[in-house]
């Protein structure tokens, strides 16, 4: 099988995979080094409907001894199977990279033969990157669970960032669909990167320019809609998770059908898109507006409203609290506010010092009235002409934005990007670049 094969298939398995974010951190390379990395997003490839993309995003093999129901690679699955050296895969990479094509590489993998050998097979993927080509540009890496700690060390020392994929939400549900993994075997390298990542800030103080594990953290990924876990479940999953291996990101991935599993939802499911989204705003409510997860659902309520996202929700259900006044409610009572940001909440702190505020000076500082007009009084004023009623509120809020989400168009065919493109990065363009090379 050529390259051009291998890359075909191995992209293709890859894509799945949505725990890859901007990298977090900054760095230049030497005088005798190619690539950077930084903090705020690296691009660029192009994806199959034109977006700008960052990273190769790419398999070492999809070979794997595992039969999980819900993976497109289980061992029982009847695709084409591939897998790259890591010279062909370094190789691969400098050359796109050379090109403009990317700034930096997403690297997984199916478990081939067992888990240390594929972990050192990607360590020497690495080394050959950053010591031979002296790469200092973006590297995610999956960390393999049941991998031996030495070598998660040194993969940790090569990459900026590592996932381990928690994948389903309960042990239940990875008994039902994965019975080869068990949670304590994805949360034991999870812990190891946490310790490790904690050790990070007190060598700092010692040895400032000295290599560090994973400087960009480490982040995971759930499948949402393939088990009847639920969204409370799911919420106080990531919730602990943040809390005790300070996650960078909790990653959520609508189901896609791979498999007539009577066990799985039919192949003819839609993916559940706009319960995705609904978790992603939540959550960014936990990480950055201060809520905590039992706030938001219980279990006599555990699924978010899918026609209200999860900050008007719970206002809604809270009025007691409401409205408040502008003028004088502290910054966390502000951040509570539908329609209300963090940018926007540190503005009013700020504007307010110089004067009263009004309606129209909000709307100019990035509120958006059409949500936060329900909830907050201006000067001691409501909004000109505004009558507040529990049901009416509720019909605004969703026709604002539940009814647009559910009503716009979705493709026939949802399907995952590829790396592949009629109209960018096409068959001739890569047979190329791999002949250059090879």
């Amino acid at each position: 099988m050529d390259l051009f094969e291998k890359l075909k298939i191995l992209s293709d398995s890859a894509k799945y995979d949505v725990a890859c974010t901007s990298s977090g951190v900054d760095r230049k390379n030497g005088k005798d080094g190619i690539g950077n990395a930084a903090a705020c997003g690296i691009c660029h490839t192009f994806s199959a409907d034109g977006r700008c993309v960052s990273l190769l995003k790419v398999l070492l093999t999809n070979v794997c001894v595992y039969d999980c129901a819900y993976c497109v690679n289980r061992r029982s699955n009847d695709l084409p199977r591939a897998a790259f050296t890591p010279r062909e895969l370094a190789d691969l990479t400098i050359e796109f990279y050379r090109r403009n094509y990317i700034e930096g590489l997403f690297l997984s993998s199916g478990v081939m033969k067992n888990p240390d050998y594929t972990c050192e097979q990607m360590i020497k993927t690495l080394e050959i990157l950053r010591n031979e080509y002296r790469f200092f540009g973006y590297i995610h890496a999956k960390a393999i669970p049941g991998a031996d700690e030495a070598l998660l060390q040194r993969l940790g020392m090569l990459a900026d960032r590592m996932s381990v994929n928690i994948e389903l939400p309960s042990q239940k549900s990875l008994n039902r669909l994965a019975p080869d993994k068990s949670k304590t075997s994805i949360l034991k390298p999870m812990g190891f990167i946490s310790g490790r990542l904690r050790e990070n800030k007190r060598e700092l103080i010692k040895y400032q320019h000295a290599p560090k594990f994973v400087p960009a953290g480490q982040s995971t990924q759930m499948i949402i809609g393939a088990t009847p876990d639920t969204d409370y479940q799911i919420l106080n999953l990531s919730s602990a998770l943040y809390q005790k291996y300070r996650l960078k990101r909790v990653f959520f991935s609508a189901y896609m059908p791979v498999s007539t599993n009577p066990l799985l939802p039919a192949a003819d499911t839609p993916p559940p898109l706009l319960r995705e989204h609904r978790l992603y705003q939540a959550d960014w409510l936990l990480r950055f507006y201060g809520f905590k997860a039992e706030e938001l659902l219980d279990e006599e309520h555990p699924h978010f409203n899918p026609l209200i996202d999860p900050k008007c929700n719970w206002a809604l259900n809270h009025m007691e609290l409401f409205p408040i006044e502008v003028q004088t409610a502290p910054y966390e009572m502000l951040l509570r506010v539908p329609g209300i940001g963090v940018t926007s909440a540190k503005r009013i702190i700020t504007a307010r010092k110089a004067g009263t505020l009004s309606y129209a000076g909000l709307k100019k500082i990035g509120v958006v009235l059409k949500r936060a007009q329900y909830f907050i009084i201006a000067g001691g004023k409501l909004a000109d002409g505004l009558h507040i009623t529990q049901d009416g509120m509720l019909r605004s809020l969703i026709s604002q934005q539940g009814l647009d989400y559910v009503s716009r168009q979705l493709p026939q065919q949802y399907e995952q990007l590829s790396l592949f493109s009629d109209h960018k990065i096409g068959d001739m363009e890569v047979r190329a670049c791999l002949q250059a090379k090879m």
